[in-house]
């Protein structure tokens, strides 16, 4: 189980993660990065928590803006 964790969780390296995160606030990804993106977060906690948190600084600002 280990190696396919490990399989799953590097189809994107945490490097590649944060790039595309942080794309997302201007364009829309294809099927395939949200695919490979979504089994990085499966099994990347780190990662998760800097979603969440470009999730947080994206609404404060549009809140800044209004």
């Amino acid at each position: 189980m280990q190696s396919f964790r490990n399989f799953i969780g590097h189809l994107y390296s945490c490097k590649d993660v944060s790039h595309i995160v942080s794309e997302m606030q201007e364009r829309d990804l294809s099927m395939l990065e949200r695919w490979k993106l979504r089994w990085h977060l499966a099994v990347c906690d780190a990662c998760v928590q800097f979603q969440k948190q470009m999730r947080f600084l994206r609404a404060a600002m549009r809140r800044y803006q209004q």
